[in-house]
């Protein structure tokens, strides 16, 4: 469960991120920097039991590319727990970094396994990830990657699938049958570098009659961002592990060309892209990586890579043959690694975290992390 933490004790250095949930601070902690998540539960009567639960899973969490819980705190107003503090910030502000907003095929290999290999760990435990987003995508100083942001994250019970044949037709886009009108639901929107994530209520769409068969457990609640929520929620027909296949799917076009494959004019057009719209691929030339993604994109759950036999589907596709999977930890040279955080301002010019919730949203005396992260560059990704 981590140590007790001392909120009267805990002094800023800066901001590192703001949600609808809550605050992200950087806190120095033993002469070392640590990220603090704090919640004020005065504003948010879900905000208790959101942080409660997240913090369950943070204990359950045994794996190098997930975070783990150091600590925590809870008074009558604010909660708040500790986990490693990752001074690359995220994937977002890292690919923003390079030229035309894009990684390489081989840095979005490397990428995209350590990613698998962290949601097949949280598969294995029977918690479906359902945020996964460029910017819940942390850059440790090691130059490895680390999921963060689990309130969104649900247990659910694995299925069982006598003999699982994996699907050949990955070309064909199901949306299933007919409709019927469905309630508002909860969705968090897509943000720029640093920009504050903001949840609201969308207008009700389509709820179709599930379309396949699923003798595991489905959750019918509507969550995730939505340029990365996959059809069958969208759609309200149940859903369950697959969607965390179909958002790497999602992410890996992003990292390829920069953007993401559904984004509409709006949250409408948007949400139609993802029932309708198959992926564009620039220049038509087919690679075993535009092939990953376009499995990763089936609109029909059971049609997608990742469904039948979970990660291990996926590992196995052309784009990552020859890697060496039980190598990727000992990678000593990511494609990039942070610069040492060697201007960090002393936590004695902090602020009291209890003041920064009492006074005002965002302080002035207390800045926010810049985006200008500084990374060394790998001369060459080694093999592993």
């Amino acid at each position: 469960m981590g140590e007790e933490l001392e909120v009267e004790k805990l002094k800023a250095v800066k901001v590192l991120g703001k949600g609808a949930m809550g605050s992200v601070f950087m806190v120095e902690h033993k002469n070392s920097h640590v990220a603090v998540k704090v919640v004020d539960k005065t504003r948010d009567a879900a905000g208790g039991e959101r942080g409660r639960w997240e913090m369950k899973v943070l204990t359950r969490l045994s794996h190098p590319f997930l975070p783990t819980l150091l600590g925590s705190f809870e008074s009558d107003t604010l909660m708040g727990w500790a986990i490693p503090y990752c001074p690359g910030g995220d994937l977002n502000v890292l690919r923003y970094r390079q030229t035309d907003h894009v990684f390489s095929p081989a840095v979005i290999r490397f990428y995209a396994a350590e990613i698998i290999c962290a949601l097949r760990h949280l598969h294995s435990i029977g918690i479906a990830y359902r945020d996964l987003k460029p910017e819940n995508v942390l850059i440790q100083q090691s130059g490895h990657l680390t999921l963060t942001d689990f309130d969104l994250s649900r247990t659910l019970t694995p299925k069982t699938i006598p003999n699982p044949t994996p699907k050949t037709d990955y070309i064909n886009n199901v949306t299933g049958p007919h409709a019927r009108p469905r309630r508002n639901f909860l969705c968090k929107s897509r943000t720029k570098p640093n920009a504050t994530p903001k949840c609201a209520r969308v207008s009700p769409v389509t709820r179709r009659k599930p379309s396949f068969c699923f003798d595991g457990e489905r959750s019918n609640s509507f969550v995730g961002t939505e340029e990365y929520v996959a059809p069958e929620v969208v759609r309200g027909d149940g859903h369950e592990f697959a969607v965390d296949w179909w958002a790497l799917g999602v992410l890996t076009y992003e990292m390829l060309y920069g953007t993401t494959p559904f984004k509409g004019k709006n949250r409408k057009e948007t949400f139609r892209n993802v029932l309708l719209k198959p992926p564009e691929f620039v220049g038509g030339r087919r690679t075993a990586l535009t092939d990953l993604i376009e499995r990763l994109l089936q609109k029909d759950p059971t049609a997608r890579l990742g469904y039948a036999r979970g990660a291990t589907e996926i590992m196995e596709h052309e784009f990552f043959r020859g890697l060496r999977w039980d190598l990727l930890t000992e990678v000593m040279r990511p494609p990039f690694i942070p610069s040492r955080d060697d201007d960090v301002v002393p936590s004695a010019a902090g602020l009291d975290i209890r003041a920064y919730f009492r006074t005002s949203k965002s302080p002035p005396s207390l800045p926010p992390s810049p985006t200008s992260v500084q990374f060394h560059k790998s001369p060459s990704l080694p093999e592993f």
